[in-house]
């Protein structure tokens, strides 16, 4: 028994370690090499290569290589030719006509040149700078409140006394230059740049006579506008004062604070080659003759709100005026009183011209009388200018990219602003006549859609089964052509001069936005002064053309306009001589109000309407009592 007991227990120890054996005979044959293959000779190669190439692959970083400037001649370049239009891609041009994209050539957001930032940089580096933020904050932060929003550019101070005026003066530029400089700067940029944009490249500055100068807002501007045409294509922020082409400036300003800080930032540049000079009121030495004007330059900015009384402003009108200079610019703030100004001083320039025109004895002159550049297209009164009463305001709005030291001075970290500011350009002589031409109505939307048409109307072509047998024949082009009723002109195939030069004769004629377009789903519209000296509202629907549709849609406030609406435009009605809303006569439930009576009541009235109304119903009563007799007394018989 004891025998069978311990054969039971060797069997069983015998069965468990039989896998054990198993497994590990398994793993001794798993863990050894595999056996070579036979490969060809061909993928022996091939796979050496494969290794050697990952085996480089981990190496040291190839050296970077710096980029060389490729040099471009931008005379080479061509136009635009009918047939590059009709076989090139349409992505290549512009999605805007060019008439469209000339009506609306502004710049963005202006930047202050280095050469300027350094010297109001160092300007402000040797003054106190909290100080500077107590001055910045008296004098262009509108009430106590401590938001950006509620700073402002008008510079308006009046001392009390001579020795306040002494004490403050320095620190009071100081600001100026700090916080309404740079702002003052970008809007007589974008009024300078708009002006050469619509005058063309014969409209050569050499010569500037300013009055309100400031610290020089009017010279920094035109020394960055007027260079000579090979700097053009040169970065805004690497502009340089010498650089410029003008010879000569004059700048009128009696607060000697702002002239002190004005000469001391143009010290700082050191800039030498054009003559500068600063005088406190504008004598007749300082007059050009009127045949030496064309090269001059007259300008007034942000100033004319600052004078005390009307007969101020009209005196520096007509020191403008007789200055001798063909070119003349007011600028100033758009709001009413800005605007006003603007207006009042638009209305002296052009009776000063008509008075001209009309002088026999000025019969002998080169040129006489004046006309309005931008940004009316017309010489009549304005629309918008109520004396004492304008609710609306023709102003326009430029973006400044805000400098490290104005965002410092503000307290302030918002990296652009927006000023807002009026104008009229005004240029001596009659006005250009308006011309019939339509060139440059068509970019890449419109000849898209041509083409798109020009693919309905083409014949439909029968398919047929091609036999392989018989030999190829090329089919010869088909003598189908789709006449399209579109001008050459409207393609913009001319050379880039000639259509520059056609698209500014045309657009003294064009509609200018006055306010911001009304943009809905299938209609656009657009209000805008016109040649008939009103504000029209003009309707672009989608109708009337993808590329009308779409220049309208992209249109924005300040824009021209080179479009004609589908419709007659409608004018928008302006109330004159008055501050009080209309009541509307064809609006809802009031379209029938013209025909009330609209006559004040009066106690006589009001006694004679009861009376009347009392009698009205005694006859009533009357007529049905005789009525009731009478059928009494029928019934009776």
């Amino acid at each position: 028994m004891f025998r069978a007991a311990r054969t039971r227990h060797l069997r069983l120890s015998i069965l468990k370690l039989h896998p054990a054996r198993d497994f590990s005979q398994t793993t001794s044959i798993a863990s050894q090499p595999n056996p070579p293959l036979n490969l060809d000779s061909g993928l022996q190669a091939l796979l050496k290569d494969v290794d050697l190439s990952l085996n480089r692959h981990i190496t040291s970083p190839t050296p970077l290589r710096e980029l060389n400037v490729v040099p471009f001649d931008r005379s080479n370049e061509m136009s635009l030719t009918q047939a590059e239009i009709s076989d090139g891609d349409e992505n290549e041009l512009e999605r805007k006509s060019p008439a469209a994209l000339f009506g609306s050539q502004r710049i963005g957001a202006v930047i202050l040149p280095v050469e300027l930032q350094n010297a109001i940089n160092v300007l402000i580096a040797d003054s106190d700078k909290p100080l500077l933020h107590i001055d910045a904050k008296r004098l262009f932060q509108e009430g106590n409140e401590d938001s950006d929003g509620s700073w402002s550019a008008v510079y308006d101070v009046k001392y009390r006394s001579r020795h306040q005026n002494l004490r403050h003066r320095e620190r009071d530029g100081t600001a100026f230059a700090s916080v309404a400089l740079p702002a003052h700067y970008s809007a007589i940029r974008s009024v300078l740049e708009h002006a050469k944009h619509r005058l063309g490249p014969d409209w050569n500055i050499s010569r500037v006579i300013d009055w309100g100068a400031g610290t020089g807002s009017s010279l920094w501007a035109s020394l960055h506008t007027f260079r000579p045409r090979s700097q053009d294509e040169v970065d805004i922020e690497g502009y340089k004062i010498a650089d410029s082409s003008l010879v000569s400036y004059l700048g009128i300003e009696k607060r000697e604070g702002l002239v002190s800080i004005g000469k001391r930032l143009l010290e700082y540049t050191g800039a030498d080659q054009f003559t500068v000079s600063w005088q406190k009121s504008y004598k007749e030495v300082d007059k050009i003759p009127r045949e030496e004007g064309h090269d001059t330059l007259a300008v007034s900015a942000f100033y004319l709100s600052s004078l005390p009384t009307a007969l101020a402003r009209k005196q520096l009108v007509k020191e403008m005026w007789e200055s001798g200079a063909h070119t003349l610019i007011l600028i100033d703030h758009n709001t009413v009183n800005g605007f006003e100004n603007i207006a009042e001083a638009r209305e002296t320039f052009l009776n000063f011209g008509r008075k001209e025109s009309q002088d026999p004895a000025g019969a002998g002159r080169s040129i006489s009388g004046c006309h309005v550049v931008a940004p009316c297209p017309h010489d009549g009164a304005c629309p918008l200018y109520h004396p004492g009463s304008s609710r609306l305001v023709c102003g326009f709005t430029q973006r400044l990219q805000r400098p490290s030291f104005v965002r410092r001075t503000k307290h302030s970290g918002t990296g652009h602003e927006d000023i807002g500011y009026s104008y009229v350009v005004i240029r001596r002589g009659p006005r250009p006549v308006g011309v019939d031409t339509r060139l440059g109505r068509i970019g890449a939307v419109g000849l898209r859609e041509i083409r798109k048409n020009e693919e309905a109307q083409a014949p439909i072509k029968e398919l047929s089964l091609h036999n392989e047998d018989e030999a190829f024949i090329a089919e010869e082009p088909s003598s189908h052509t789709v006449e399209l009723e579109v001008a050459p002109d409207a393609l913009g195939t001319r050379s880039e001069a000639s259509l520059e030069a056609g698209l500014r004769q045309e657009a003294y004629t064009w509609p200018r936005l006055v306010f911001s377009p009304l943009k809905k789903s299938g209609h656009i519209i657009l209000d805008a002064c016109t040649t008939e000296g009103k504000v029209m509202r003009m309707t672009i629907p989608k109708s009337q053309g993808k590329q009308p549709f779409y220049d309208a849609r992209k249109s924005s406030w300040g824009d021209l306009f080179p479009h004609e609406p589908k419709n007659a435009p409608q004018e928008r009605h302006q109330p004159r001589g008055t501050t009080k809303g209309l009541r509307g006569e064809d609006i809802g439930k009031r379209k029938n109000s013209s025909r009330r009576d609209n006559s004040k009541l009066s106690y006589q009235a009001l006694s004679d309407s009861l009376n009347t109304k009392q009698s009205r119903k005694k006859s009533i009563r009357d007529r049905v009592v005789s009525e009731s007799k009478s059928r009494w007394l029928d019934s009776d018989d």
